[in-house]
């Protein structure tokens, strides 16, 4: 089953469940305040896609932590999405051995169906 990572109050999250279910599309849904992504899970995510996808450097927690500033490698910025849930971009949608990071509506055309 399709799974889909993020936080309910995201609007790209909204958008994302709003396309599944119009699609009739099956999903599980986790959200990062409730159950934090791991370490593991990351590192999985990671096989698909690359850290500067992955990696929200447009969200507030990226600003509050100024984390700019410390000019963070690919393995301390994978250290801190594990750390800190909120700088993962969302929603990351997982299946089939895939992953897809953000919404994009063309994209959900072409891989999910």
């Amino acid at each position: 089953m399709l799974k889909i990572y993020g936080i309910k109050n995201c609007d790209s999250v909204r958008k994302a469940i709003k396309y599944l279910k119009s699609h009739e599309i099956a999903y599980e849904f986790i959200d990062f305040r409730e159950t934090p992504v791991e370490q593991n899970t990351i590192a999985s995510w990671l096989k698909h896609t690359d850290i500067q996808t992955l990696f929200n450097t447009r969200g507030t927690t990226y600003r509050t932590l100024k984390l700019k500033e410390l000019a963070l490698s690919d393995e301390d910025k994978q250290l801190w999405l594990a750390k800190e849930n909120m700088l993962i971009k969302r929603p990351v949608i997982e299946f089939d051995n895939k992953v897809i990071v953000g919404y994009n509506e063309s994209h959900y055309l072409e891989t999910i169906h």
